[in-house]
């Protein structure tokens, strides 16, 4: 599996032609205690970044941008059911949606990790 990210701070793991999408451990740091979420349904057609997802913190509401045209195969109710667990595990069982690429080409505008941190060190 290979993992990308965006410059909105969502990471994409990529594992053939399947995504699984997620905000960074930076985005929840600077959202701050995430107290509810919306995700797309199951067999949603997404469009690269347009809004995809909703997110709420203490501090703030923000929209998630799809990092990559698809459709949406899954949505994680854990996250719903919980959404602090996008706090303490953002890049692992805090995950967002899965979805199917429609068109693996758009991979070629997301970061590789070291790209990702340069950005984040930069902020």
């Amino acid at each position: 599996m290979t993992r990308y990210y965006t410059d909105e701070h969502d990471w994409i793991e990529v594992d053939g032609d399947t995504a699984t999408v997620g905000i960074t451990d930076f985005a929840q740091d600077q959202l701050g205690d995430i107290v509810f979420v919306e995700l797309p349904a199951e067999g949603a057609t997404l469009t690269k970044g347009k809004e995809c997802a909703v997110v709420e913190s203490v501090k703030a509401a923000s929209d998630i941008l799809a990092p990559l045209s698809g459709t949406v195969t899954a949505a994680n109710s854990a996250l719903e059911e919980d959404p602090a667990l996008a706090n303490s595990a953002a890049e692992s069982d805090g995950w967002f949606f899965k979805m199917t690429i429609a068109d693996a080409g758009e991979l070629e505008s997301l970061m590789d990790e070291a790209a990702y941190r340069a950005l984040v060190d930069a902020q």
